[in-house]
């Protein structure tokens, strides 16, 4: 890859487009489909985008529309986009003992967004030892509420499980118990709560939860990790908040998990169709802040949520942005604020085209469609399916998109991805007019 100066972020964004790609030729085979016939290119690719792209907006019905073949792809496709690729590729690599090369480390270390190679391949290890642990014991509590549901016939309980506990950990949001998501479970206290932690470890990113398992201590924690765990508490627990009192006739147990499943998980308990307008913005907010980096989820993240409001509060006292008796560098800050700006345009621009396209959808259904693309949540107040050809497309290049996220995508024009940039010419600094 360094020889032939390949960008690294060319090679992540090919990958995905690559296993979406194969798994569009999958679920195009007749026997993937319960009445034998495909279900047609368009179709297919929007499906395979969606669970490579870990979003879990739908144009079909799973559990009547797919074969048992076809939800095994679904499932495969989201374990992929969820660990990513490249992630999976090097850990098989690993197992049989083949060497890992300096520029396939390299392309770990932006995959997985670290700042160094060192330890990288280790890792990987980790990451994927502590994903599949994780979800198999998702599993088993799964079967405590699936095993009674599926009128305790075993395989099917443990099918049944298994595609859950994948698509809550991966923050996936496909199910397979029909077109009302997890409503039926909704007063279900197991299966919300084993659901609700899987969100959470998936959406916490692979580095924190590493870093919490090698550290075990508050004082040992990486800024990084502090960051992320309090900002993912505030943020579930203002929401619950939020949408109880938005929403009173809501139980407590449904205003968590609704919290929680925003943050780009994407089932529900109720029809988003009932959204009052406060709830409304508190969950297309929720949506856009997204999960964590390095994990399974989408939206700007919260680190960059969190870099930005403190660096306007230190902004207005004058003082330079720090958290944790540590500050926080000037790039950091100005990747965040880049971030966003380009999220809150591509949301927009894409909210136009679809509304361009089908101005019948209504504002509101389009914006609500358009942000749970972006941030690869999956929620939707019931316009997927009446999508045409072509807002199916642009809502496949969305989910894209915000798997890969806004810096990836922009970083591929950045020349000088091997070296730090070295201006050779000094301009002179002039002040321009701000506010």
């Amino acid at each position: 890859m360094k020889s032939k100066k390949i960008h690294p972020y060319i090679i992540i964004i090919s990958s995905f487009v690559a296993v979406i790609l194969v798994g569009t030729c999958l679920l195009l085979m007749p026997f993937a489909s319960t009445n034998g016939k495909t279900f047609g290119f368009v179709d297919s690719l929007f499906m395979a985008t969606s669970a490579v792209c870990v979003t879990g907006l739908t144009v079909m019905n799973i559990a009547e529309s797919m074969t048992i073949y076809g939800k095994v792809i679904m499932c495969i496709l989201m374990e992929i986009g969820g660990l990513s690729f490249l992630t999976i590729a090097v850990f098989f690599f690993t197992v049989i003992g083949a060497k890992i090369g300096v520029s396939n480390r390299f392309l770990l270390r932006e995959a997985l967004n670290q700042n160094s190679v060192k330890g990288i391949v280790s890792l990987v290890r980790r990451i994927i030892t502590i994903s599949f642990c994780i979800q198999f014991l998702g599993t088993c509590i799964n079967m405590i509420s699936l095993l009674p549901y599926c009128e305790y016939h075993f395989f099917q309980a443990l099918g049944y499980s298994i595609f859950h506990s994948v698509a809550s950990f991966n923050n996936a949001g496909f199910d397979i118990f029909g077109a009302d998501s997890l409503i039926p479970f909704a007063n279900d206290v197991i299966l919300n709560a084993s659901t609700i932690l899987l969100i959470i470890f998936g959406g916490l990113g692979f580095v924190v939860l590493d870093d919490m398992l090698r550290s075990k201590r508050w004082k040992k924690f990486s800024l990084h990790t502090k960051i992320t765990l309090i900002i993912t508490l505030v943020l579930i627990l203002s929401g619950m908040f939020i949408m109880k009192l938005a929403m009173n006739h809501l139980t407590w147990l449904q205003c968590i998990f609704t919290s929680v499943t925003c943050r780009t998980a994407g089932f529900t308990t109720f029809s988003m169709s009932e959204l009052s307008p406060a709830a409304y913005i508190c969950v297309i907010s929720l949506m856009f802040i997204g999960a964590s980096p390095c994990s399974t989820g989408g939206g700007i993240k919260t680190t960059t949520f969190a870099v930005v409001i403190l660096a306007i509060i230190y902004f207005a006292r004058g003082k330079k942005t720090k958290a944790f008796h540590r500050r926080i560098s000037d790039s950091s800050i100005f990747k965040a604020l880049v971030l966003i700006t380009v999220a809150v345009i591509v949301v927009l621009f894409s909210t136009f085209l679809v509304s361009f396209i089908q101005p019948e959808l209504g504002l509101k259904e389009t914006m609500f469609e358009v942000i749970s693309a972006f941030s690869t949540t999956g929620l939707s107040m019931g316009i997927t399916q009446s999508l045409n050809v072509g807002n199916r497309i642009i809502i496949s290049l969305l989910m894209l998109f915000g798997r890969l996220g806004p810096l990836t995508v922009i970083g591929v024009v950045n020349k000088n991805w091997m070296v730090e940039s070295k201006e050779q010419i000094q301009y002179v600094e002039e002040r321009v007019i701000i506010g």
